[in-house]
């Protein structure tokens, strides 16, 4: 396959940035497309030239460190699938394939394709986990949890933080993010002596982080690799103004 690409160059924060043309002419279908990025640095180290910075872990869909706007869709035009999980195959010979870095003041860009993604760090610290100290691993089974509670709580843990919902929302609003984390905590029974200080601590770190707010365009779960459903933004809403209620 040959390949034209346009790609976002920076050098640091403090830089403007701009894009740069590529051509590819032997790229294989079977490449994931971070396989194809990997062989176009080895060509630009080869030619003396600087490499392009992209994060990358796992490639295996689980870490979540993979994001770029591909022809200006979150993680490209496969749906329910990750930066690293989309293959070469998934475009036409000679096709122009333009790739940015997420786009979020609150995600700014470290140099390339890299950007910053400690806000999600910050907002997990404020309260995206449980404190009491539990002792040893209970029995699986000590502790019931009604099998759709169950499921609903696990179809929210699967999120891996890549930031897609950022990037694909129009006002770069982490609600999809925060309220997944916050949806899976409250549903199990551990998580709920703490259910109303996380929800306040969570939301309000994600304001101070300079997200922006949701208005239910959906963007976030059609880029969402993990497929979440935007109900837990409702969960979340519902929760931080049952909290805010209380304490008054």
């Amino acid at each position: 396959m040959k390949i034209q690409l346009e790609i976002w160059r920076q050098k640091s924060r403090t830089e403007k940035g701009s894009f740069q043309k590529y051509t590819l002419d032997d790229v294989s279908p079977n490449m994931s497309f971070l396989e194809m990025l990997d062989h176009l640095n080895e060509k630009l180290t080869a030619d003396h030239q600087i490499p392009i910075e992209f994060d990358s872990d796992c490639r295996e869909g689980i870490c979540g460190s993979c994001g770029l706007v591909i022809n200006g869709q979150a993680h490209g035009p496969k749906l329910g699938v990750a930066t690293c999980q989309l293959y070469m195959r998934h475009f036409n010979d000679g096709a122009t394939i333009v790739i940015e870095p997420w786009r979020a003041k609150s995600f700014p860009v470290v140099k390339d394709l890299v950007v910053d993604r400690s806000a999600f760090d910050r907002i997990i610290a404020a309260g995206g986990y449980v404190s009491t100290k539990s002792g040893p691993h209970p029995d699986a089974n000590a502790i019931l949890v009604p099998k759709d509670k169950a499921d609903a709580a696990f179809e929210n843990a699967t999120c891996i933080g890549c930031g897609a919902c950022v990037a694909a929302c129009p006002n770069a609003s982490a609600s999809l993010f925060t309220s997944a984390k916050i949806t899976h905590l409250s549903l199990m029974p551990q998580g709920q002596p703490e259910k109303k200080r996380r929800v306040k601590r969570m939301v309000e770190q994600m304001d101070l982080e300079g997200f922006g707010n949701c208005s239910n365009i959906g963007e976030c779960h059609a880029a969402c690799p993990k497929k979440i459903s935007i109900d837990s933004i409702a969960t979340m809403k519902a929760e931080y103004l049952s909290a805010v209620a209380s304490s008054d």
